[in-house]
């Protein structure tokens, strides 16, 4: 199974918190997973805030950063190409949703996976009209 996962679900394998089973679990049965290139900034940054807010520690931090960059050697990472920035601009046109959660839903839609995994609704609602099937985490 080709998976596609948004920050909001992919960070849960370096932030303990609801759904991160599922998501771990969603990574041991799939074939190939993939990443938009805003993916690994966006999860970074959750790490770094985590860190400067001290509810994460530096050991932590780090280790979480580690494991980030050996895994995405292995995952398949999207960039963001002029069809990807059309894409994005017909569904920020047709849904309420972020820039950045449209660049993901269309770095998907060019991925074409079997199943696009997302934390957030808004996104989930317009990845799945867009033709996508959807796992909320």
């Amino acid at each position: 199974m080709k998976t596609f996962f948004d920050s909001s679900a992919f960070a849960k394998r370096y932030i303990e918190e609801q759904g991160s089973e599922i998501v771990e679990d969603i990574c041991y049965h799939s074939s190939s997973l993939a990443l938009s290139l805003v993916c690994i900034p966006e999860i970074l940054s959750a790490l770094n805030r985590r860190l400067q807010e001290k509810n994460l520690s530096k050991n932590d931090y780090l280790r979480a950063k580690t494991r980030l960059m050996q895994e995405i050697k292995d995952i398949s990472i999207i960039n963001i190409t002029p069809g990807v920035i059309q894409k994005s601009i017909g569904l920020l046109e047709h849904h309420r949703i972020r820039t950045q959660d449209a660049i993901h839903i269309s770095c998907a839609l060019e991925w074409q996976p079997d199943l696009f995994v997302s934390s957030d609704k808004r996104q989930i609602d317009a990845a799945q009209k867009s033709g996508l099937k959807v796992k909320f985490v």
